[in-house]
């Protein structure tokens, strides 16, 4: 079975070339343009993984995050935190509140697709 996963980042050019990215390595892609679309994308589509930008209008990455996880239909998620803010105070917040693993950017596509393939091999719940 295809994995699901959702981009959600506000920046165009990240989003365009994740999709490509992913859809090339065989997922079924859907995308955000903010944190609050992501929230609903993922009430929705119930995607197995999302590449969640921290910097985003209407709600942050780690607003989203956090919903996510106190939200029992979703908690399971895996969330990949993908972002700019690279300080190890911004790490331990995007695991503190509950990122399965965190890449900054600029990230390697080819460690990014390992990481993300590494996240999906984890027995679902």
């Amino acid at each position: 079975m295809t994995s699901r996963i959702l981009i959600a980042d506000d920046e165009p050019n990240i989003l365009i070339s994740l999709e490509y990215l992913m859809k090339r390595e065989g997922f079924e892609v859907f995308v955000a343009r903010d944190g609050q679309e992501a929230l609903d994308m993922l009430r929705r589509e119930h995607p197995r993984l999302v590449l969640l930008d921290v910097m985003m209008p209407r709600k942050t990455g780690f607003e989203v995050c956090q919903e996510l996880r106190a939200d029992e239909t979703l908690k399971d998620t895996l969330v990949l935190m993908l972002t700019a803010k690279g300080r190890d105070t911004d790490v331990a917040k995007g695991l503190g509140v509950g990122a399965d693993a965190y890449m900054t950017k600029p990230f390697s596509t080819k460690e990014l697709v390992q990481k993300v393939r590494d996240l999906l091999a984890k027995p679902a719940p």
